[in-house]
């Protein structure tokens, strides 16, 4: 089996682990919110400030770890400046998978210091280690890196398009439409002959 190959698979088993963590993750953040409206609003149930600390970190972890499937499939906010089959918009494409490597390097490199401060810090209300939190930039850098990798490599080796069908990668440029300006020109024509043909006959 190749590297490629196995990455693939490796990647494949990995987003679906996060797709199950992140319903587990919006269930708890959804969950949380609705006790603190219902412990405020009724007496009876008591405050546990722990919610709102919590319900903070799962928001965390759902950001940063969408971000990392986002990246898979280049889903997040990408403008196309040039058509896809070009030499630019092919050029762009690679570049905008290079950033998104880079920036998971970043993640990495800066992340593991910011992860290992918050062994040293415990959360007020949960009294959770802020590892805990810390640690996303970290678990989302190492995602960012596997994921774009994955599409460097399978875009080196099968081409681009192939590399955006296999990943689901949406395009947001219909480059089968004919030209804005020969709509025009082609809609001006008929127009302009049609009225010419009813003087004439109007005329006669």
């Amino acid at each position: 089996m190749s590297v490629i190959a196995a990455l693939g698979r490796f990647n494949r088993g990995l987003e679906r682990l996060l797709n199950v963590v992140l319903l587990m993750l919006l269930a708890g953040f959804i969950l949380l919110i609705l006790y603190q409206i219902a412990s405020r609003n009724l007496g009876f149930l008591p405050t546990v400030y722990a919610t709102e600390e919590l319900s903070r970190f799962a928001f965390q972890w759902m950001i940063l770890l969408g971000t990392a499937i986002g990246v898979l499939h280049a889903d997040h906010f990408v403008l196309e400046a040039f058509a896809r089959q070009s030499v630019m918009g092919r050029v762009t494409r690679t570049l905008r998978d290079l950033a998104c490597l880079s920036v998971g390097v970043i993640f990495i490199v800066f992340g593991q210091g910011f992860a290992q401060s918050g062994f040293n810090r415990i959360a007020s209300a949960s009294q959770l280690p802020m590892v805990v939190t810390y640690s996303t930039f970290l678990v989302c850098g190492v995602l960012i890196v596997l994921f774009s990798l994955q599409r460097l490599l399978l875009g080196a080796t099968r081409g681009l398009e192939a590399m955006e069908r296999e990943l689901d990668t949406p395009s947001n440029i219909d480059e089968t439409a004919p030209p804005t300006t020969a709509i025009d020109t082609s809609i001006d024509t008929s127009t302009d002959t049609s009225t010419a043909q009813n003087y004439r006959e109007k005329r006669s």
